[in-house]
């Protein structure tokens, strides 16, 4: 990890926020991009669930978490409080609150509710749904707002009418902090409903749901800074009511640059209890490949990916369940088993898919079990089924990057034909486990590089910030701490090749033919 300590950071100090699905932390980076070690509060609050798909925050929760941990950091920070320049701030994608004044009146709809989708299988069947992809970067999913918005006007029409702006939490807190708010370009493509050409809030959009363009914030982009603290926090936090504050992105934008991955040439692996694979592109593609996002960093990045929801969870759950050993006695069996040896074929889709396919309703399946399936049978066959998952993710990427790099640098791939785009890890739940490392190694066929910095999306907040302070130039200018490189070996991949093909064949059984939409 790139660290240091407060005596020792370079000025100026940028102190982050990074708004989790379940928990939050507030930071402190240097002018380096090194995280000062003596400086980290932590707060956590829970994710509210229903039995028929909901989940929902507390705004007050979140916003109480936030204010006592910037207490903390700040106290902490002491006398270096003085050389903090600005704010970044990074936040989950895809929430939504209801604001009257600059009351929450709802609870925050996270991404993981899916109580619209169907509206959004009544949209599919309404709208050309490549149109929509092709104009926003997302498709058409419980997960964005276009469906949540219908299915509040269909479920609680009255709450509807009484809300008067619409925003994420991270807007929300900059509301209740500083008395006006923005929502940048990165947050507002994770919504569905920015038109990642225009850049503008997309009036197709908007012209078929029940809200207008005035309840949403206005947007900017990341390096367009607010300051001036309400009265109330000002003379609590003297030292930030000076501060620039910009404007929050996506908690995938800040991994992909905090864990060095700010370039077409890396990938970055995202595997925490949900994961993703993403990559940032100047500009934004022509064309986005089908099953993918295409969201925007700022005016001149984008970033290219899927997200999956089943991952370290998967772990988890199985580990929990059925009841298995100690880390040690299962590290153990995973790196001497065999690939595929179990016979299982999995779908790892404990909490419905996203990308590729976006099949909310899909469930998990094993098939294949007998009399011979030991319980750790079931754990190999369950994470190598998650790196499957990412492995049709990577199909999707490799040609897009590939083409961008042609486009940009025809002679280097002339002069380097062997050359592929590296591909670094970050998130605990594989980054714990060298035995998962090697699994999704082998089934990628590509070497695969552990990412040594633990706060990857504070840190790339933190890096946003000292882009628009003028600091560097650009984020790649500070190299991310790297850790293990692990190495494919080709005959576990020929095998783990045919174990995808047994997995697309059941996931074409049951999920195109059964759950899709």
């Amino acid at each position: 990890m790139s660290s240091v300590s407060a005596r020792e950071a370079c000025a100026p100090l940028i102190l982050t926020l990074d708004i989790g699905t379940s928990s939050l932390r507030v930071l402190l980076f240097d002018a380096q991009g090194r995280q000062v070690t003596d400086v980290e509060a932590r707060a956590q609050y829970t994710i509210h669930t229903t039995s028929d798909g909901g989940a929902e925050l507390d705004p007050r929760a979140v916003l109480t978490a936030a204010i006592e941990c910037i207490d903390q950091a700040l106290a902490q920070a002491g006398d270096r409080c003085a050389q903090i320049a600005a704010v970044g701030v990074c936040s989950l994608a895809s929430s939504l609150v209801g604001v009257v004044g600059d009351e929450a009146v709802t609870p925050v709809y996270i991404w993981a509710d899916t109580r619209s989708a169907p509206d959004a299988k009544a949209l599919r069947a309404a709208l050309d749904e490549k149109a929509v992809h092709d104009r926003t970067g997302c498709v058409i999913h419980s997960s964005y707002l276009p469906a949540r918005f219908l299915w509040l006007q269909r479920t609680q029409p009255h709450l509807l009418s009484r809300v008067q702006y619409w925003m994420s939490i991270s807007e929300y807190l900059y509301l209740r902090w500083l008395g006006q708010t923005t929502c940048s370009l990165s947050i507002a493509s994770w919504t569905g409903l920015l038109n990642r050409r225009q850049l503008t809030w997309d009036h197709e959009w908007l012209s078929r749901l029940p809200i207008k363009e005035s309840q949403l914030s206005p947007l900017s982009d990341v390096n367009v800074p607010l300051h001036g603290l309400r009265p109330e926090f000002a003379r609590r936090w003297p030292v930030l009511d000076r501060v620039l504050w910009f404007p929050a992105v996506g908690d995938g934008v800040g991994s992909n640059l905090g864990s060095g991955c700010a370039t077409p040439w890396r990938i970055a692996v995202n595997a925490g209890t949900s994961g993703a694979m993403r990559v940032i592109l100047p500009g934004t593609p022509e064309r986005v490949p089908d099953g993918l996002w295409c969201y925007r960093v700022d005016r001149r990045r984008s970033l290219l990916g899927g997200a999956l929801s089943n991952v370290g969870n998967v772990f988890q759950w199985l580990r929990q369940t059925l009841q298995l050993g100690s880390p040690d006695e299962i590290e153990q069996h995973l790196a001497k088993a065999e690939p595929d040896a179990h016979g299982l074929t999995v779908l790892p889709f404990l909490a419905g898919e996203r990308a590729p396919g976006w099949a909310s309703h899909a469930r998990a399946a094993f098939v294949g079990i007998g009399w011979h399936t030991r319980p750790l049978d079931l754990l190999q066959a369950g994470l190598e089924s998650v790196a499957y998952r990412f492995a049709l993710l990577y199909r999707l990427l490799e040609p897009v990057i590939f083409s961008v790099w042609e486009a940009r640098n025809r002679r280097e791939l002339r002069e380097h034909e062997s050359a592929a785009p590296e591909i670094i890890v970050s998130g605990r739940a594989m980054l714990s486990s060298s035995a998962w490392m090697q699994i999704l190694c082998d089934v990628l066929g590509r070497p695969v590089i552990a990412s040594a910095e633990a706060e990857a999306t504070s840190r790339g907040a933190a890096l946003l910030a000292l882009e628009a302070l003028g600091v560097i130039q650009d984020a790649s200018h500070l190299p991310a701490a790297l850790g293990r490189t692990f190495y494919p070996r080709l005959e576990r991949h020929r095998r783990y090749q045919e174990a995808m093909e047994r997995q697309q064949w059941l996931y074409r059984l049951l999920v195109d033919s059964h759950w899709k939409w």
